[in-house]
């Protein structure tokens, strides 16, 4: 069995001011990549497959939290090609959509305490020790095979962009992007946007997997409080955004990237008509869990 999805991950202009009053904004359409395995969760995992499959491994095992799109991407990608899987879930047992997806493409989920999570490896060794059959994933989809995975994202583009914006949990769709940029010998400028308080620690995580030393711009302040976290400013964002372009953005990641778009267009830190692209890096099940402040 082949381990590819086919697809069109367009270049899309969209028209929303005031961003595009000053700039050209264009985004990268990876949330139609598939309807589960979507966004930058299928380019983390897909050499993760290939290589699963290349040393016969037919048990992905991995980790996150209740709502975690990559969970959900893994469970989709194991049932589509044909991996077990099995997550450990961060928290007490609960029961919510995103959960029930996961189990519906017949993932085995693993509830444990925060406290115990934090000991991934000793959790790995408790419950599967000496199974041959384990391919172990990151939280995340972190490593090297993602960062390879998410170098497509720019060998794709048919156009060249002035800046290009990511929004970054783990680092390593931000490594890929940038290790691809250098290799293209390509100018552009690279921004990547912290979901996460205190984000400056994301530094040393996408630096780990770059090829040489690159500039790029992280911008840490646009988290609105942390992780999963909002404030109404960003939900009335959001459902501006969505209401003029038909886009739909979670409000994890993407929402902060347009955000942090909007807030330097508006203070001139761009040139005009500089063409700016965004990565959507799909994750659109993290709405189900803020659908009371987004109805």
């Amino acid at each position: 069995m082949t381990i590819e999805l086919n697809f069109d991950s367009r270049e899309e202009e969209i028209n929303f001011p005031p961003v595009t009053d000053f700039v050209k904004l264009y985004i990268k359409r990876d949330d139609l990549i598939h309807p589960f395995i979507s966004g930058n969760k299928w380019r983390k995992l897909k050499f993760n497959l290939l290589k699963a499959r290349a040393l016969n491994k037919n048990h992905l095992v991995t980790y996150g939290g209740a709502y975690s799109n990559h969970l959900l991407a893994t469970a989709a990608a194991g049932a589509k090609f044909n991996f077990k899987t099995s997550a450990f879930v961060r928290g007490e047992e609960i029961i919510n959509p995103v959960l029930d997806l996961c189990k519906l493409f017949g993932m085995n989920l693993i509830f444990v305490s925060r406290e115990a999570y934090k000991e991934k490896y000793q959790l790995l060794e408790s419950k599967f020790n000496n199974d041959d059959e384990i391919y172990v994933l990151e939280e995340g989809g972190y490593g090297m095979e993602a960062e390879k995975g998410c170098r497509e994202i720019i060998i794709e583009l048919k156009n060249n962009y002035d800046h290009i914006f990511c929004s970054a949990g783990t680092g390593a769709t931000a490594a890929g992007i940038i290790n691809q940029l250098s290799l293209s010998r390509l100018k552009t400028k690279v921004h990547i946007v912290s979901s996460l308080k205190s984000g400056e620690f994301l530094k040393p995580e996408i630096d780990r997997l770059l090829i040489d030393k690159i500039d790029y711009q992280l911008h840490t302040d646009f988290h609105f409080g942390g992780y999963a976290k909002t404030k109404p400013e960003l939900i009335n964002f959001i459902k501006d955004f969505t209401k003029q372009t038909g886009i739909l953005i979670d409000p994890v990641y993407t929402s902060k990237t347009l955000f942090a778009i909007q807030d330097l267009a508006l203070k001139d830190y761009f040139n005009k008509d500089d063409k700016i692209l965004m990565i959507h890096t799909g994750g659109l099940f993290g709405i189900l869990g803020m659908m009371d402040k987004l109805g």
